[in-house]
């Protein structure tokens, strides 16, 4: 079976592996800025008929309803509230069946293409409980409940979408059962996308408030979207997605303040990042207040610009269906239904939720990061996130393909299933360099002489390669795959002192001026815990850990 080929390296992969590990790492991101990923055209195409996919789908739920219309009248009720429960919804479905965020080729996923139902339907596959000793929901394993309370989830979803209309009667034990999944396996919590869908499915068991609750959780997600790019991250995350854009290739180089051998970003670079954190702030604060007419048409066209922005720059993990639903959303309640206030929410049950939800763990997320999701706190590609990096010496990472029951092999057999030997190589090898390129990434470079006594004993993996490998799931949640998920795979794999080292990297915290880490032996725990100062990376190159002046 063949994919597409990719855009391989402009250099001799079989030569650059005989190369000491900085030097290799040098070459890998020379290369991503001017290629990214080096993902072929034919890859794009599969996504965009995913889009598609999920769209018609959406279409054939809302056919079941007793007021809305099929495709050909999508003009008169594509505005209804119960369409946009019924987006909400089959979005959760699409999410934690694993369609959405975190599947295919750009993902580390080729062989199966998608994860999710294919681990949370599965007995004796790994899971994250919120609780590990928690009696009958706890323990590393998935039980024949675990699996029950998965289908029977899937089930309330789908009979919802079939309803002639849905009501809190069809909701209410869509929101029971997902926080109890969620004690279970922190995993699939989050991969139904919760922070954003519960959310929804919380203000649709009140009828009167739907409207106005719904667009509050689409108001937090801009604004705390946008507050989580105030940092000195966010600039490189520019210069990361621009190089791996398939539609702006023409300003790689231009990321750069002096492409080969100065990959900080570029005055272009900032400014970039700087106008993107200013619209993602201005078009929400004009739709929150507006109530229609040309500065609300204005705002909702901007807000479609910056999504599709973001989607035609095929960001890593994809979330491309989530961009889709939050234009659609944004149009329908912003747009129809702009005489409604956000702060017109006439239940105080859900005014509580509300700002548990929507205030009080983001804030709790940006001043303490490690005790809450990047996700829940709404902290989306700001490039500040937790991160892990693991080093197998040896054997070692056969033993984690032998050790735990999954359904996907190592990403390195998947890939020669499809391509030569020194292709996937150069494909596993982009990985390092997109980890790298991150302004937190550059503290890697201090940390791996911490981590082993040489590098070059090592293979190098993201963490989440490991934890999408194990769990079924991945997304930039350095939580999931964190020293619990070590202890998990270690009881499973029986690694030797020095055979895993993991190197944990927590987010910077707002008000604090460092990242703090950790380095974890499998077999020992904790060897080594510090922090480092975010301004020491500005100026470092992603490879080397002298300063560029």
């Amino acid at each position: 079976m063949q994919l597409p080929q990719p855009k391989l390296p402009p250099y001799d992969v079989a030569e650059w592996l005989k190369k000491p590990f900085q030097e290799r790492l040098k070459w890998v991101c020379q290369a991503w800025a001017i290629q990214g990923y080096g993902t072929p055209g034919g890859v794009y195409a599969v996504y965009l008929i995913k889009i598609v996919f999920y769209v018609a789908v959406w279409l054939f739920f809302c056919g079941f309803s007793q007021h809305l219309g099929g495709p050909s009248t999508i003009g008169t009720w594509w505005h209804d509230i119960d369409a946009l429960k019924r987006a909400v919804l089959w979005s959760m479905a699409f999410e934690v069946l694993g369609l959405g965020c975190g599947s295919g080729p750009l993902t580390g996923r080729y062989y199966p293409p998608v994860g999710g139902f294919l681990y949370f339907a599965r007995p004796r596959t790994t899971k994250a409980p919120l609780f590990p000793r928690l009696p009958l929901l706890g323990g590393h394993r998935r039980t024949p409940l675990d699996v029950g309370l998965y289908l029977a989830y899937l089930a309330l979803l789908f009979r919802a979408l079939v309803a002639p209309e849905i009501s809190p009667y069809h909701v209410l034990p869509i929101a029971i059962i997902l926080p109890v999944l969620g004690i279970c396996d922190k995993t699939i919590f989050l991969a139904s996308r919760a922070e954003h869908y519960f959310s929804v499915a919380v203000c649709c068991l009140f009828p009167l408030s739907t409207l106005p609750a719904a667009k509050a959780v689409w108001l937090a997600i801009w604004f705390w979207a946008a507050t989580s790019k105030l940092n000195n991250h966010f600039p490189a995350v520019i210069c990361v997605m621009i190089s791996n854009s398939p539609v702006l290739g023409v300003l790689r180089r231009r990321m750069y303040r002096g492409y080969p051998d100065d990959l900080r970003p570029s005055r272009l670079a900032h400014l970039m990042a700087h106008a993107g954190t200013l619209t993602e702030y201005m078009f929400p604060a004009l739709l929150a207040f507006g109530t229609g007419g040309k500065v609300t048409l204005v705002a909702l066209v901007v807000m479609l610009g910056f999504h599709l922005f973001i989607t035609s720059n095929i960001p890593m993990a994809v979330p491309i269906e989530w961009n889709v639903i939050m234009v659609y959303g944004g149009f329908v309640l912003f747009g129809h239904h702009a005489g409604v206030r956000f702060w017109d929410v006439s239940s105080p049950e859900l005014t509580a939720y509300l700002l548990f939800a929507l205030v009080v763990l983001p804030i709790v997320g940006n001043v303490a990061p490690r005790f809450v999701s990047f996700l829940v706190s709404m902290r989306y590609y700001a490039g500040n996130w937790a991160y892990g990096v693991w080093l197998f010496k040896g054997e070692s990472l056969q033993k984690l393909d032998k050790g735990v029951v999954k359904s996907a092999p190592l990403v390195q057999d998947q890939l020669r299933k499809f391509y030569p030997d020194l292709t996937a190589t150069a494909l596993l090898s982009k990985v390092i360099a997109f980890r790298a390129m991150h302004l937190h990434g550059r503290a890697l470079n201090e940390l791996i002489p911490k981590a082993v006594d040489n590098i070059e004993e090592y293979t190098w993996l993201d963490g989440e390669i490991v934890g999408g490998l194990v769990l079924g799931w991945n997304f930039g949640e350095g939580h999931l795959h964190n020293e619990p998920f070590i202890q998990a795979l270690q009881a499973q794999c029986h690694f030797a002192p020095g055979e895993v080292r993991c190197i944990l990297v927590e987010a910077q915290p707002m008000f604090q001026r460092t990242l703090s880490y950790r380095i974890v032996d499998a077999s020992q725990g904790e060897i080594d815990r510090g922090e480092i100062a975010v301004s020491s990376l500005i100026n470092k190159q992603p490879w080397c850990t002298e300063r560029d002046t």
